[in-house]
């Protein structure tokens, strides 16, 4: 039933658009002017739109140069950040196994002291 009420709603309005699209041309065709007038607006019309579509345009790229601007230096600062977080489990680690490394020493000297054996 909501599909059927969806349906309606679209094919409504495209009904509607239509309507007022043929209004809007009955009614310029119809204005008390004369044909070289109303062609004249016409063209006024469409140069005004054009003007206004390559304004709209134009303020989109730049928007979208800007959003790109801000993209890139947000993913270097992550790309800096995953850097700053590699070198320091990197240095951690090296840490860990020099610590393991004298820990095994330490048990290997302890146990060649309780056995009386020398593991150099």
């Amino acid at each position: 039933m909501s599909d059927n009420d969806n349906e309606s709603g679209v094919s409504g309005l495209g009904w509607f658009l239509a309507g007022l699209g043929i209004g809007a041309l009955a009614g310029v065709l119809y204005a008390p002017k004369a044909g070289k007038e109303t062609r004249e607006d016409l063209v006024a019309s469409a140069l005004d739109a054009k003007d206004k579509a390559a304004v709209m345009a134009q303020q989109a790229q730049d928007r979208a140069a800007v959003l790109a601007q801000q993209g890139k230096q947000q993913v270097g600062e992550y790309v800096d950040r995953g850097k700053e977080y590699y070198d320091r489990g990197r240095t951690q680690w090296a840490q860990y196994v020099e610590k393991g490394k004298g820990l095994v020493q330490e048990h290997k000297e302890a146990y060649a002291s309780t056995t009386g054996e020398s593991h150099s």
